[in-house]
């Protein structure tokens, strides 16, 4: 990778701000459900309801400042708690994506032939499959809930978890193999490559100590932006239910449960709402920095 991109990534003044959002966000899921005041899922009815049901509003009862949810949950500490399911999602998923788009794209692009026709029918096949409906069939077909404990943890322990992060990643990483592909078309006829060729060196090698250093700069770009998209693929898998199961709050779960509400609480889709824009907003604003400084001629 060029030197000078980092250079010019540290006076790109947008691209710092993004850094700065997506590492508050992350330090607030790694860091929240330590300091969330409450059990996400307790149902605290008789503190946080009034008598005809409707949950406590900001700072209407000490000890809970965003008050409560339709049910009588604390609402900061599902905020806090759901930020950390949403990006671990969303980082796991794109993780795998990467790696499976990467080996597509550098063993197609450097092969070429069969392997080459195998990787880009199987990248036309995906592009042509309509994300959203592929994904619900599925998700109604596996049943998430059915997969997850009733009061167990959604995590890296949980089949559903991998279920869903799975299902993610194998159907986004089709963009990502194609750049990679392309760049190593280019990457495979320079004079260092077909030096370690006649060498002797073997294409394993070769991959990992010529290839691969040189089309980094592309994979942490879309790397980035691919998070985003995660962000946004659970947010809307869980507002439409199909997503991280209940009791277990992810910010698209909340913007489902918030809706019923919308009109006499709308903070209960706000602040969720507000979590995933920021950090969308946060990565893509990364990403496009990211880009400028791996390729300013873009």
């Amino acid at each position: 990778m060029d030197p000078r991109a980092w250079q010019r990534f540290r006076k790109n003044k947008g691209a710092l701000v993004g850094a700065g959002l997506v590492i508050a966000v992350t330090l607030l899921a790694l860091v929240g459900p330590l300091a969330a005041p409450h059990d996400p899922s307790e149902q605290l009815r008789d503190v946080l309801l009034d008598d005809d049901g409707s949950p406590a509003g900001v700072g209407a009862v000490a000890g809970h400042l965003l008050g409560a949810d339709s049910i009588g949950r604390d609402l900061l500490s599902r905020l806090l708690h759901g930020g950390g399911v949403s990006l671990l999602v969303a980082y796991v998923a794109t993780t795998i994506a990467i790696l499976v788009g990467t080996t597509a794209g550098i063993t197609s692009g450097y092969f070429g032939g069969l392997v080459d026709t195998f990787w880009m029918r199987t990248v036309d096949l995906l592009l042509s499959l309509p994300f959203l409906l592929v994904a619900i069939a599925l998700v109604r077909v596996l049943d998430l809930a059915a997969l997850s404990p009733a009061q167990g943890e959604f995590g890296l322990r949980s089949p559903a978890f991998w279920v869903l992060v799975l299902l993610m990643s194998l159907l986004s990483w089709t963009s990502l193999a194609r750049v990679t592909r392309a760049k190593t078309l280019q990457i495979r006829e320079l004079e260092f490559v077909q030096a370690a060729r006649a060498l002797g060196m073997g294409h394993g090698r070769i991959l990992l100590r010529h290839v691969l250093p040189n089309v980094l700069g592309p994979i942490i770009v879309l790397g980035t932006t691919l998070v985003a998209q995660m962000i946004i693929f659970e947010s809307a898998l869980s507002f439409l239910g199909l997503g991280v199961p209940p009791p277990q709050p992810s910010w698209g779960s909340m913007l489902q449960e918030g809706q019923a509400l919308v009109n006499d609480a709308p903070r209960l889709m706000l602040f969720p709402a507000a979590l995933i824009v920021v950090t969308v907003f946060g990565f893509n604003l990364l990403g496009e920095g990211l880009r400028d400084a791996f390729d300013p001629k873009d």
